[in-house]
């Protein structure tokens, strides 16, 4: 096939070397029901890359079919990726494609820390809602062991005051959801520092947190924390 504008000539071509790309389990859900969600999914994801942009060893956790990890990884040395549920990690793994090759493996930050310190960034994306009040000490001190003394952390979460608007299959599990205040206090009891972000659809700012639909704390400098 010949395109008639030579400029798109190399859509072909790649079609031809490796096919279409394909969507993932949750990424193919969202492109059904609601694909305006993979605007603010892909915005998500923009914001954590450039705030971590340069980081050697980036960890995310709870990536699900991972989809939208290679906007992190186009801004970072090196991107491991995780989540607890096998399903999303062979999808994860079936949909990877070069040059966006990375690691990503089944892993339960509830049970274990992950590479023992030696990550410099960790970000997790919609999934502290997901957990019980009773195992956030597991998830946030899992995560602080995971990284470096200088570490930073990402977490993004759909706020308390959002769920009125919440689909039906999002507010079952939506446990655990946060005002920006509390979230914030949170993290501040695993990170020396902490800076709090609001999000309206696919515009991060620092306006006021009450009407924000998305939450994200950055947070720097692990703390030592016994319990």
């Amino acid at each position: 096939m010949k395109t008639k504008d030579p400029v798109y000539q190399g859509c072909v071509e790649l079609n031809t070397k490796q096919g279409n790309a394909s969507l993932g389990l949750s990424s193919s859900i969202s492109w059904n029901d609601d694909p305006k969600r993979m605007a603010f999914l892909f915005s998500r994801y923009k914001f954590v890359a450039k705030m971590l942009e340069g980081q050697d060893k980036v960890l995310e956790i709870g990536c699900g079919d991972a989809f939208a990890s290679r906007v992190v990884m186009q801004h970072v040395r090196k991107l491991t990726a995780t989540d607890y549920d096998p399903v999303f990690i062979q999808s994860a793994n079936e949909i990877m494609s070069d040059p966006w090759i990375f690691e990503c493996f089944v892993h339960d930050i509830l049970m274990s820390p992950v590479g023992n310190g030696s990550f410099d960034a960790a970000y997790s994306l919609d999934v502290l809602e997901h957990m019980p009040v009773e195992q956030e000490y597991n998830y946030f001190s899992n995560i602080s062991s995971s990284l470096s003394k200088n570490g930073i952390f990402i977490v993004g979460m759909p706020s308390l005051n959002s769920q009125k608007f919440a689909s039906p299959r999002s507010k079952a599990g939506h446990i655990n959801c946060k005002s920006s205040i509390n979230l914030k206090k949170l993290c501040g009891r695993f990170f020396n520092n902490t800076f709090s972000f609001s999000m309206n659809d696919e515009v991060v700012h620092t306006g006021f947190h009450e009407m924000a639909n998305y939450l994200f704390v950055v947070c720097c400098g692990p703390k030592s924390v016994s319990n």
